[in-house]
Order: structure tokens, then C-alpha cells, then sequence
């Protein structure tokens, strides 16, 4: 009698467990900031990946506002903002060695700053601190010419590389990207 009722209490712990990760699964798709991905790629093999949370503006005022201005942003929401590549790069002109960061924002109304940091696996929230920063690079900060409901991370291809782009509300920020 014992056999029948532990196989049982395994199947319904086993069943249960599986329908906890399929919740969490459709719960995290179902985020109101769902889950994107920008890459770029340098040629021979060689990329660069930004994986990231894409908030709405939903009728919000955002930089100034809800993202205040001269303070660290994570750059999208829930989880931090991943940063990966597989090459040495020259990011704004600053050396950032093939592996995986995270990727936080000081926004400003004229000018943004990029910050690469060394910490990685946060949540999003608090900034690891500027100890942990590998590098802070300036961003331009220009004006779009219309409102754009979803905060996007995109890369476009340039000679040398590419320009990572980050558009919302009405701003973009963006700074250039390079292979050493």
C-alpha cells in the first residue's frame, strides 16, 4: 500500500511542479513590458546581443517624469538589460572586451551616458554602483519625429560596426559601435 500512494504523491508533486514553470512561462509573455532582443552582427561569426524588457509609455511623460533626468536608468524593465558580445569592441570609444554585461543609461535632456557594467544577473534594480562599471561612455541625444509607444533597443549597420539606438517617448539616444 505504501508503493501505490509514494508513486502517487510523486506524480502529484511532478504534475504540480510542472504546472508552476508553465505559469511562470506565460506569465513572464504576458508581462506588460514583454521581453525583446537587438543583435548586431560584425561579420565572421562575431555579434553583439542586447537582451532587455520593452516598457509602454501608456500615456506617461518618460524622461523628465516616470525616468528622471541625471539618474541611472536600467534601460527597459524588469530583469537588467543584457549586453553580450562575442569580439573586443570600441564602444563610443572606450575598450569593451568579448563577454557579458549589463547595460544601465544616465539620461539627460541634450546628452545620455551609457553605462557598461561588470555586475551581471540583477533584476533590473538598484544600480550595482560605479565600482562595477567597465566603462561610461557619452551618448547623442536627438528628437524623433514622432512619438514611439514602445521602448526599443535596435542596432543599425554601419561601416565600422553599428550604432546602438535606444528610442522612446520622443527621444533617441545612440552611440557607435566598433570590432577592435
Amino acid at each position: 500500500m505504501r508503493k501505490p500512494l509514494a508513486v502517487l504523491g510523486v506524480g502529484c508533486l511532478t504534475l504540480g511542479l510542472m504546472a508552476a514553470l508553465g505559469s511562470a512561462q506565460m506569465d513572464k509573455a504576458a508581462r506588460p513590458s514583454p521581453a525583446a532582443k537587438a543583435s548586431c552582427a560584425l561579420g565572421d561569426g562575431k555579434t553583439i546581443t542586447v537582451d532587455y524588457s520593452s516598457p509602454r509609455t501608456k500615456g506617461r511623460k518618460i524622461y523628465g517624469g516616470l525616468v528622471p533626468f541625471g539618474e541611472v536608468w536600467r534601460a527597459g524593465a524588469n530583469e537588467a538589460t543584457t549586453f553580450v558580445t562575442t569580439t573586443d569592441l570600441m564602444v563610443g570609444g572606450q575598450h569593451v572586451p568579448a563577454g557579458s554585461y549589463t547595460i544601465f543609461t544616465v539620461p539627460n535632456k541634450d546628452k545620455w551616458t551609457l553605462v557598461v557594467s561588470k555586475k551581471t544577473g540583477e533584476w533590473g534594480v538598484p544600480y550595482p554602483g560605479a565600482d562595477q562599471d567597465l566603462v561610461r561612455v557619452d551618448m547623442k541625444a536627438s528628437a524623433l519625429p514622432a512619438s514611439v509607444e514602445n521602448f526599443t533597443i535596435a542596432f543599425d549597420k554601419s561601416a565600422g560596426g553599428c550604432t546602438l539606438r535606444m528610442d522612446w517617448e520622443k527621444t533617441r539616444a545612440s552611440v557607435d559601435i566598433s570590432k577592435m
